[in-house]
């Protein structure tokens, strides 16, 4: 994904620090918008936007960091990068336990931000790839009928055709024409596969 497919927010109640942001970030060739508020932000906020999120801690209104605890309750992947002038220890800990890249001191230094940036939105465009790849496994799960269902769980528990016959008393032959269906619905080459997908929608992977 190149630069200008990415947007980078800036949320900063001072005027003078998103126009100085704009230009910086805008001269590395990334897509800018500025917001003054949180609330303005969150106006416009859109989950599906690819980018980052940089936020001032102290605002008026809502802060950065009640943003940031907003986002994560919304479940946004995009990433965030908190800046202020005021950095506390347990703020600093607070904001990485939320999921932040980074927080920045102000004053801070153009190419700290800027590695921030690029970190954040590498990070962006791997989460929204597994994200897109595991709600494309769900609705391949969804698909399966309840006896497919049954026997994918004893497939991928690892019982034999034979095995799973006899717990759901059913034909060999039968297992066989569902396992084969649900191999193909999950988009699986053997069990092993099949039990890595279904891992990676409940979380194991």
């Amino acid at each position: 994904m190149s630069k200008s497919q990415s947007t980078v927010s800036v949320v900063d109640d001072d005027r003078s620090v998103t126009d100085s942001l704009r230009v910086l970030i805008g001269t590395a060739g990334y897509h800018v918008a500025t917001f003054s508020s949180a609330e303005e932000f969150l106006a416009s906020f859109d989950p599906n936007r690819p980018g980052c999120i940089i936020l001032d801690e102290r605002m008026p209104g809502m802060s950065g960091h009640a943003l940031q605890e907003e986002l994560v309750r919304r479940r946004s992947l995009s990433p965030v990068i908190l800046i202020t002038a005021h950095a506390e220890v347990p703020m600093t800990v607070h904001a990485m336990r939320l999921g932040a890249i980074t927080l920045l001191q102000k004053p801070f230094r153009d190419k700290a931000l800027l590695e921030a940036i690029e970190e954040a939105l590498a990070r962006d465009q791997v989460v929204r790839g597994q994200y897109k790849d595991r709600r494309a496994l769900e609705i391949r799960l969804k698909a399966l009928t309840p006896r497919q269902r049954e026997v994918m769980e004893l497939l991928i528990r690892g019982l034999a055709n034979k095995m799973i016959a006899v717990e759901l008393e059913i034909s060999e032959r039968t297992v066989e024409l569902h396992r084969s269906r649900v191999l193909a619905k999950m988009g699986a080459g053997s069990a092993a596969e099949l039990a890595f997908a279904v891992g990676r929608i409940r979380g194991d992977h």
